[in-house]
């Protein structure tokens, strides 16, 4: 197998492991160059056939022909971390808040499935906290105010009561040393004293009773319910929150997976977000390029029809 030359005067002997490539000049001349595939470019058997100013021309020819050119980048392509909203309880999709292509803000309401059946759970939970804390208060305050003051009253009767006693039985004991009365009305005098004073005592104990409220495991019970109460109503707000999830972050809506009025899984995604920041350019380097470099290198990368962008190398 062998190629003729630009000249008639011979033939370019070919050998086994070498390559031929041909190349016109700028007059239509042609200029074979061989090259070996594993190794630099050789020019064989020209000085035995060409004259010594073409062999030299076809040498330098070959040099620029086998030499490559410094690379000035890299071949690679965009690819992006797509978050996905679904919610974790199944229904209907009521609402579609964006469109594909749009651009949300961080917060903005995305989609809202049917709950109707999850605001009336939510409406139920807020009464009973509000009875379950209702009856704890009541518990802690004791009896109502009507009940205190009427205690308090009958505490100042017998009072009363004690010190009139008490200057009854002082006479007693007067006339009982003249011997006017009998013993025995004297004791009388006595024994009523006593009580009008237990009695004070006793009121005075059923005030301090009814101000104090419910006994303690009453009132830890009581405590439990309303505890009870209030999870219940977070979970029932949790559940309305999560039939309307809004979007974590500006973002672009890359693609809507449902339309208004389907019914969607629990867990199955309805729209795609693209953040900015979750837009990665991945490329390609040839061996020796890539021990020259390192996380944290910044490099340009040029987009079709878009000014290049400064960036930051964070895998290799």
């Amino acid at each position: 197998m062998g190629s003729e030359g630009a000249t008639n005067k011979g033939k370019i002997p070919f050998h086994p492991g070498q390559s031929t490539t041909r190349r016109w000049g700028p007059r239509g001349q042609s200029a074979f160059v061989l090259g070996d595939r594993h190794g630099p470019c050789h020019l064989l058997g020209m000085r035995r056939h060409l004259p010594p100013f073409t062999a030299a021309a076809l040498a330098l020819l070959a040099l620029a022909a086998c030499s490559r050119p410094a690379p000035t980048g890299w071949q690679g392509y965009l690819e992006g971390d797509f978050v996905y909203i679904a919610s974790p309880l199944a229904g209907r999709l009521e609402t579609l808040a964006v469109v594909k292509g749009a651009r949300v803000a961080a917060h903005a309401p995305l989609f809202t499935l049917e709950r109707g059946q999850d605001l009336a759970a939510q409406r139920q939970a807020a009464d009973q906290l509000r009875a379950a804390q209702a009856r704890l208060a009541d518990l802690q305050k004791g009896s109502r105010p009507s009940e205190l003051g009427a205690l308090e009253a009958r505490l100042a009767q017998a009072r009363a009561s004690t010190e009139l006693s008490k200057l009854e039985l002082a006479r007693q004991e007067n006339l009982f040393k003249t011997n006017v009365i009998a013993a025995a009305e004297i004791d009388r005098a006595r024994l009523t004293h006593e009580r009008n004073t237990r009695a004070i005592d006793e009121l005075t104990s059923q005030l301090t009773t009814a101000g104090l409220g419910a006994r303690t495991d009453t009132i830890a019970a009581a405590e439990a319910e309303a505890s009870a109460a209030a999870a219940a109503k977070d979970r029932a707000d949790w559940n309305v929150t999560q039939k309307s999830p809004s979007a974590p972050r500006a973002a672009l809506v890359y693609d809507t997976l449902y339309r208004e009025g389907e019914f969607v899984a629990a867990g199955l995604p309805v729209l795609a977000l693209l953040p900015p920041e979750n837009i990665k350019v991945r490329f390609y380097v040839s061996d020796s390029d890539f021990a020259a470099l390192k996380a944290g290198d910044t490099v340009r990368v040029a987009l079709t029809g878009h000014a290049p962008l400064a960036a930051r190398i964070s895998y290799l």
